[in-house]
Order: C-alpha cells, then sequence, then structure tokens
C-alpha cells in the first residue's frame, strides 16, 4: 500500500505546474496534481472514490465481466433455488455451502453499485470526469432505481419478517439485464471468431429457455401433487421415476430438463395431460416452442450462411470462370493452371484485396493500418530509405497485391516498366532468355523495377526491363505502378529531386548513366500535361479578352446612343430658331 502511495505521489508531481506571484506565499497548483496537505488522499480508497471509469476502458470491459458471471449465476440458480429447493427432499438448500456462494454473488452487487455511481459518460465525444455531476445524473436515472431493486435482500427481509422463506422474491437479481447485453456486444465485437462467438451465445440460449421451462414444470406438478396422475412427476409416471429408481433432487431436475427438452422442440413422446391445467400448460409450451424454436433455428441459419458468405462469393466467381473456360473451349492445361490458381487464393485467405477490405474505413484508419502492414517493407526499397514519412504513407495505400502461378513471367527482357515490385512470400527467378540458365534467386523482402518507373534522365536502358524474372511457385508481390507513384511525387517536389539523384547514382556506380544527359528529362506525360495546362491558360485569357470585348462593346454602343439622342436634341433646336426667324 505504501509503494502504492508513493508511486500516486510520484506521478502526481510530474503534472505539477507552480506559479509563484509577488506574494512568496501564494502557490497556485495547475494540472492533476493535488496539494501536499492532501497527499493522504492518494491511497488505494482515494482512488475508488474518485476515479471515474471510462466505458471504453478495459478497466469497464473487465467489469462487466464480473456483472455478467453474477448475473448468469442468478439466471440459472435463483429459478431452480424458487422451484426445486424447498421441496421435501432438498439436500442442496440445507447445506452451508450454497448460502456462501449466494453471499459472495450477492456482496458483489454492492461494489457493482458504487462503481455505477462512477461510471463517466461521453459529453460530446469527451468523457465527463465531473463525479457531482455523474453522481446527480445517476441518482436521477432509472438505472439507479433498478439497482436497488436488484440488490436489496428482499427475500431476507421478508423471512425474517414472516419467519418462513419466500425464495420467489429472488426474481429481483436479474434485472440487471442491460449490462450482461452491453458485455456481450463488447465481447462479441472483441471476438476474433464472432460468428463461432454467435453459434454459442444461440445455445446457451436454447439451454436456458429448456432449464427454466424444466423448473416451471416440476413447480407445477408441486403444485398438482407429485405423483397425483401419470403426467406429473412421480412413481404413476413410469418415464420420470421406474421402479427401483431413487427419487432425489438430481432425478427430479434431469427429468424436467429431459421433458422440456423434448416439448419445446416438438418432439413429444411423453405422457399425455391429464387436467385442464397440465393441458394448458402443455398447448403453451409447444406453442412458445414452435415459435422460440423457429426464431432461433432461422438466426442458426443465417449465422451459418454469414460464415460461408465469403467462400459463397469466391466459389460464384470461380465458377463463372470455368463457365467462361468451357464456353471459350480454353484447354485442359490452361484451366487447371486457372482452378489452382484460385485454390491458392482460398488456401491463403486472399480472396478479397488489401483495398475492398479497407474501403469501409476512414481515410485516416485505412493510412495507418496500411502503415503497419507495409511500412517496413516499403522502407527496404533503396530508393526511398530516405525519403519523408508523408511520401512514404501515400505510397502505402498504392500499393496492391498481385499472386503469380509457378511458372509465369513477372516481366521479360526489354519489356516496358510501368511497375515495381516488392516481393512478400515466394521465390522468382531471374532467367536467361532461353528460360533454362538461372542467374540468381529473389527471395521473400526483394525488390526491383525500382529504377525503371523513375524516368531517370540518361539511362542507358531508358525505361526497358533489363531481365526476365520467373515464379518458383506460387508468389505473393506488392506492386507499385509508375503512376500511383508520380502521382504522389506531384505533391512532394523535393521528394522527386531526392529519388532521381538517388536513382542516378545507383545507375552511375553500374555503369548505365549517360553523364552528358540532363539531370532531368520530360516525360511525354508531362509534355502532355504542360501543354493541356498551357491550352486552358489561352482559354482563359482567350475568355477574358472577349469577355472584355463583349463589355467594351457594349458600353461604346450605350455611349453612340446617348450621343445620338443628344444630337437629335441640338437638330431639334435648330429647326426650332430657323423657323421662328
Amino acid at each position: 500500500m505504501r509503494a502504492f502511495q508513493r508511486n500516486r505521489i510520484e506521478n502526481a508531481s510530474t503534472g505539477l505546474n507552480l506559479d509563484v506571484g509577488s506574494d512568496s506565499n501564494k502557490v497556485i497548483f495547475v494540472g492533476n496534481s493535488i496539494p501536499e496537505d492532501s497527499a493522504e488522499k492518494t491511497n488505494l480508497k482515494y482512488f475508488l472514490l474518485k476515479h471515474v471509469v471510462d466505458v471504453k476502458d478495459e478497466l469497464y470491459y473487465r467489469w462487466l465481466g464480473i456483472v455478467s458471471c453474477a448475473f448468469a449465476y442468478n439466471l440459472v440458480v435463483v429459478i431452480v433455488f424458487v422451484f426445486f429447493c424447498f421441496s421435501s427432499i432438498n439436500i442442496l438448500a440445507q447445506t452451508p455451502y450454497f448460502y456462501h456462494i449466494d453471499f459472495f454473488f450477492r456482496s458483489k452487487t454492492v461494489i457493482i453499485l458504487n462503481i455505477w455511481v462512477f461510471k463517466g459518460f461521453l459529453e460530446q465525444g469527451l468523457l465527463v470526469q465531473d463525479i457531482p455531476k455523474i453522481r446527480k445524473l445517476y441518482f436521477k436515472s432509472n438505472q439507479f432505481k433498478m439497482d436497488l431493486i436488484s440488490i436489496a435482500p428482499l427475500d431476507h427481509i421478508v423471512s425474517i419478517i414472516s419467519l418462513r422463506p419466500f425464495p420467489i422474491l429472488r426474481f429481483n437479481r436479474i434485472i440487471r439485464y442491460p449490462r450482461f447485453a452491453d458485455f456481450i456486444e463488447r465481447t462479441e465485437t472483441r471476438s476474433k471468431a464472432p460468428n463461432a462467438f454467435r453459434v454459442l451465445c444461440v445455445v446457451l440460449n436454447i439451454i436456458i429457455i429448456i432449464h427454466w421451462n424444466a423448473c416451471i414444470y416440476f413447480c407445477i406438478s408441486e403444485m398438482i401433487g407429485i405423483g397425483s396422475d401419470g403426467w406429473v412427476y412421480g412413481p404413476l409416471n413410469k418415464q420420470s421415476l421406474p421402479d427401483g429408481v431413487e427419487d432425489t433432487l438430481l432425478r427430479r431436475y434431469v427429468y424436467s430438463f429431459y421433458w422440456s427438452t423434448l416439448i419445446l422442440t416438438t418432439i413429444g413422446e411423453v405422457p399425455g395431460p391429464v387436467r385442464n391445467i397440465e393441458f394448458v400448460f402443455v398447448i403453451l409450451d409447444l406453442m412458445c416452442g414452435v415459435l422460440i424454436f423457429a426464431t432461433i433455428v432461422g438466426n442458426v441459419g443465417s449465422m451459418i450462411s454469414n460464415m460461408s458468405a465469403a467462400r459463397t462469393e469466391f466459389q460464384n466467381k470461380m465458377d463463372a470462370i470455368k463457365q467462361y473456360m468451357l464456353l471459350r473451349k480454353v484447354d485442359k492445361q490452361l484451366e487447371s493452371r486457372v482452378i489452382k490458381w484460385f485454390d491458392y487464393l482460398w488456401a491463403n485467405k486472399q480472396s478479397l484485396s488489401d483495398q475492398q477490405v479497407l474501403k469501409v474505413l476512414p481515410d485516416k484508419l485505412q493510412a495507418e493500418i496500411a502503415m503497419k502492414v507495409h511500412f517496413e517493407t516499403l522502407r527496404k526499397v533503396r530508393i526511398f530509405q530516405d525519403c519523408e514519412a508523408g511520401l512514404l504513407v501515400e505510397l502505402v495505400l498504392k500499393l496492391k497485391q498481385q499472386v503469380f502461378s509457378p511458372g509465369d513471367y513477372i516481366c521479360r527482357k526489354g519489356d516496358i516498366g510501368r511497375e515495381m515490385y516488392i516481393v512478400k512470400r515466394g521465390k522468382l527467378q531471374v532467367v536467361a532468355d532461353d528460360g533454362i540458365k538461372v542467374f540468381v534467386t529473389l527471395q521473400e523482402g526483394a525488390v526491383f523495377g525500382e529504377l525503371s518507373i523513375l524516368n531517370i534522365a540518361g539511362s542507358k536502358n531508358g525505361n526497358r526491363r533489363t531481365a526476365n524474372v520467373r515464379s518458383v511457385g506460387y508468389t505473393d508481390l506488392f506492386a507499385l505502378s509508375k503512376n500511383d507513384l508520380w502521382d504522389a511525387l506531384k505533391e512532394y517536389p523535393d521528394a522527386r529531386k531526392l529519388l532521381i539523384a538517388k536513382g542516378r547514382e545507383i545507375l552511375r556506380k553500374d555503369g548505365l548513366l549517360d553523364e552528358n544527359a540532363p539531370e532531368e528529362q520530360t516525360t511525354v506525360e508531362e509534355l502532355a500535361q504542360n501543354l493541356q495546362i498551357a491550352l486552358k491558360n489561352m482559354q482563359t485569357r482567350m475568355a477574358r479578352f472577349v469577355a472584355e470585348f463583349t463589355s467594351t462593346k457594349s458600353k461604346l454602343l450605350k455611349r453612340i446612343e446617348y450621343l445620338e439622342l443628344e444630337m437629335n436634341k441640338y437638330d431639334g433646336l435648330d429647326d426650332q430658331t430657323e423657323s421662328h426667324y
């Protein structure tokens, strides 16, 4: 405990800022620190009473797990205790161990209520840590009333007053279902196999429904009378208690569970009802069984369909390709290669590209995930080793995965280089023109083709490939196209100069650089783009000239019209003067 206090004080002191004014005795504490005279509050008790629980924190999730365990215990045990544990042969109710377990889960509710008082909430996306405000809102909420009811020991209070047990009052413990549902939802979100988790939840729901129905069946049997007819549990019902079988609590529960399973699954094969109440209960059970299990079976079918949705979509694509090859009479050897390629994709879970999977995420998260996956791979490329991080972020989003089959040529000597490649998985061979002689084998992490997409002026090879590269087996490559690279470099002119300088240095070392050539050359694409920009500028200027001409013409016409009117006035005055004289 002292170590905990010391760590708390040290951590608080790191965020301490002192503002000492003209008055030397005046000290203002700023930040998350606390005054020294309140240092005793930094113990565990202070932490529990002042700490605001963040609903997004791992601590809150674990707390929900504890609450859910208590709820699951009460969901299963309370109804058993009510309908089974007060029978004449009850052994469980007479043992202190059951009460110890019951007290353990009941004592948790006090801690649960205490933690809920300090559960923060989000306001405009920020965690509210104003404890008085949190308490005020919680005490005014319906959740507080439900929590009080759920932890109230009503059965013990009434038992003390009436001097006899009232186990039915234990049902108040199962009204904490919203938190259990919250825990299930969070677990499903965190699970790596959400479909399997959903199926597990459905199975557990079925078991709980059968369990509760079994307890209700036994309760009705006791209300009517054990052994009073052939439908209720007892000696007259030979299916429940054959001759020579001891009547125990376990036997009663097992048969009730068996009976409930047969009825709710509409299998039947149980003794028929005799009394009216028995008929009503069986009718209700059959109706509920049809509705509930139809819903459950539908949900299970939907889950199974979702689990196999990716496989079905992939299979449809493969079937479409097969049908196309059949119509076009593709030879069997090529068809076999295509099918094996599909099998490889499915075996390595590559049915979807990174872009298809990540397109639902915002650009920021896409960039972060791509950086985690591809950043170190891109750093291995020698021309990108000293580039700024912003350019690499742009490039990792443009990497595209490609899969090549055994014997496929990634590039051939003399081809125009439009992409550079990074080997993710598999092996490549650099071979001679005859395809027999092997010069070198490229392993995972190897990079090739990076110089052909830079358009380096003076390169003796130009943008042509200088080797034949062939896949040994199935090979996964990351490809970066020339267009994507130059689109990214438009926003990074300094990085562009650095890349070209690095490329020239590499070519110079290999003796593949013409020193007399200019350091930079204008590509056809850049020339076309420059012409397009010049044309747009000319069009803009012409439009401006036309607009100015039109405006000037309009002004001149109005001026001429005005002058004509004035001239007409003077002509009229002259005519009047001449007529007067």
